[in-house]
């Protein structure tokens, strides 16, 4: 086992010694949704390009950990929440040589300070609980930067620096052939386009209105009129999503409340072009190197949510200037702005033959 290089190494020295202490085991807690947990990924890949030799092991939400699963950079993917967390690591011996605790749930970082040697976590605002983390980092001002940069925050003081800002996500190859095989009915209907209409209930703002997506689809099929549309989204969304379906007939499959996250997220990785809003599944899309049409409120711009080093990124951002009310109307957005930048991903990345 080798130390930690250069600078990362001399600040982990702990208080009192003379030389510094070697990493072998890393805990990265983030327990968030699907696109938090998503934004966090290249915090992860820069802690395995600090520490090449450690086991990296990151523990998330149950029902999000999933999207973690067959990264490179990590060891191991497990689960905990605010309601195991206090039943946990409760055995005398510590596991972990340096853990970093996303979010201010006191129960998660408790367990944190009881596996681990030293934790580091955004100040929690309890003085006693600070005191313990090593450090207590100051967190971002809030919309002050992307949201990458703001989870890249909390690895800047022990000087360790991003190895990349993509987010990350790994389709298996058994999951790519199950995708494949599922679209095979298609034929040759191309291009195949995915639709995510809605964002989860409590970001109801950042959607646009349905019938907006339907005129778009419309208008693509005007243009492209062997275009076949794939319907993604949850159960919460399913009236939407099904008046979507209907609308488009023979020239849509909805998968909507159908699937697993990763059965979505493989069919996602076989589709020409997305068009969606900013949500959980567009950040998986993001992952992917395929033309990728987002449309952002003025609330959360692309500035702050954007996909990071993308090859075919076209953000379409809200007309308002940022900041803004949440309750400014998505539909400012015209069906015309939208489909201009489906036209231009298109032309720049036509589907292969």
């Amino acid at each position: 086992m080798r130390f930690p290089t250069s600078c990362t190494s001399l600040r982990l020295v702990a208080e009192g010694a003379a030389t510094p202490q070697a990493v072998g085991s890393v805990l990265v807690i983030n327990v968030s949704r699907i696109g938090d947990t998503l934004l966090a990924t290249p915090a992860l890949r820069a802690l395995a390009h600090a520490f090449p030799e450690a086991a990296i092991t990151c523990l998330a939400h149950p029902r999000r950990a999933e999207v973690l699963e067959h990264l490179p950079f990590l060891a191991r993917v497990g689960r905990i929440d605010k309601r195991s967390a206090p039943l946990l690591g409760r055995l005398p011996r510590q596991r972990y040589d340096l853990a970093f605790v996303y979010g201010f749930d006191r129960a998660l970082v408790s367990y944190a300070l009881r596996v681990a040697r030293r934790v580091v976590a955004f100040r929690q605002g309890d003085a006693a609980l600070d005191a313990r983390l090593q450090p207590a980092v100051a967190e971002p001002r809030a919309l002050s930067r992307h949201a990458v940069s703001m989870r890249l925050a909390l690895l800047e003081p022990l000087g360790i620096r991003p190895a990349g800002l993509r987010l990350a996500y790994r389709v298996t190859s058994e999951e790519l052939a199950w995708a494949r095989e599922r679209l095979r009915v298609l034929g040759s209907r191309r291009p195949c386009i995915g639709l995510q209409v809605a964002s989860f209930p409590t970001k109801a703002y950042r959607d646009w209105p349905v019938e907006c997506f339907a005129e778009l689809a419309a208008r693509i099929r005007a243009r492209w009129p062997e275009t076949h549309f794939l319907i993604f989204g949850g159960s919460e969304e399913k009236t939407r999503t099904a008046w979507l379906a209907g609308r488009l007939g023979a020239a849509a499959t909805s998968f909507a409340g159908a699937l697993s996250l990763r059965q979505s997220a493989a069919l996602m990785s076989c589709t020409h072009l997305y068009v969606g809003v900013d949500t959980g599944p567009t950040h998986i899309m993001g992952c992917f190197d395929i033309p990728l049409v987002v449309l952002y409120h003025c609330h959360s711009s692309s500035r702050l949510l954007g996909a990071l080093e993308h090859p075919c990124f076209y953000p379409v951002d809200h007309p308002h200037p940022h900041p803004c009310a949440e309750e400014t109307p998505m539909s400012a957005i015209g069906v015309d702005t939208v489909f201009a930048a489906v036209a231009r991903a298109l032309g720049e990345h036509p589907p292969a033959p």
